[in-house]
């Protein structure tokens, strides 16, 4: 009598066999349950552990078929003892875990409004990479005024949230009421405690021991580079200058790297 094998599901509907890849340090993956990318930190008793852009760590089981690898579905394995070392992951200069490869995503309906142009060019030398990825547009504001009509313009919302970056956002200022008064659920306004954007570069980053006091009601830019015997006719080639001493978060004051995080926390969530 012909032995028939019991499986009798049809080839086309079997799952395809899928690569099994070691989980080595520095491997860039996706858990699609979850949609938590990050770099492997470790891999032991049948799990791996991941860290984000963020430097938030998620642990996930070593289960077949459980990450894709370049938008590819792999088996993630431990890695063998005597395998070639991999070398740790590269960060952005923002400090994030670099994706290598990685596409822009498709621009979200949420924004990040920053005032002015040189807090634009700041945010998109540190955090671009970053921005680029989550699908998340800068834009500056003409001034802090201008944020009322904007945000109304806007109209945030779930899938549309907005924030915004003010300089010198100090309890019982105009900013601080203006701030106040437009934020909502989907609407936040954050602050650092800088007169300009300029004195978030630490002194050090530009070569002064600190950024100069400049007398009330004085122009901040230009007291500043007369202090220091910069040109004051000249500030946006000064601040060319400065931004070109920026080279990663590190030439950056923490009072200003948290509320730019919690930005882009904010409107990706």
């Amino acid at each position: 009598m012909r032995q028939y094998s019991a499986d009798l599901t049809p080839p086309w509907k079997k799952p395809q066999p899928v690569p099994e890849v070691p989980a080595d340090p520095g491997l860039v993956v996706e858990e699609p349950g979850t949609g938590f990318c990050g770099a492997v930190i470790r891999c032991e008793a049948g799990t791996v552990t991941l860290e984000d852009r963020f430097g938030k760590h998620r642990v996930f089981p070593l289960e077949p078929r459980g990450f894709l690898l370049e938008g590819r579905v792999v088996t993630l394995v431990r890695p063998s003892p005597s395998g070639p070392a991999r070398s740790a992951p590269s960060r952005t200069a923002s400090g994030s875990v670099a994706v290598p490869g990685a596409r822009a995503r498709v621009a979200r309906a949420g924004r990040i409004y920053v005032e002015g142009r040189h807090d634009a060019e700041l945010v998109e030398k540190v955090w671009g990479d970053d921005l680029r990825i989550e699908g998340v547009v800068v834009e500056y504001l003409g001034g802090v005024d201008d944020l009322p009509s904007i945000v109304a313009d806007f109209a945030p919302g779930p899938d549309a949230r907005l924030g915004v970056l003010v300089d010198h956002l100090v309890p019982g200022s105009k900013e601080w009421r203006i701030a106040e008064a437009v934020t909502s659920e989907h609407a936040l306004v954050v602050g650092h405690p800088y007169i300009d954007i300029w004195e978030a570069v630490k002194p050090s980053s530009v070569g002064i021991d600190a950024w100069p006091r400049v007398p009330h009601g004085q122009d901040w830019k230009t007291g500043v580079c007369r202090a220091l015997g910069w040109p004051s006719d000249s500030t946006g080639a000064v601040w060319q200058a400065i931004l070109a001493r920026v080279g990663s978060y590190k030439d950056l004051e923490p009072e200003l790297l948290g509320r730019v995080e919690e930005l882009i926390d904010f409107v990706t969530a």
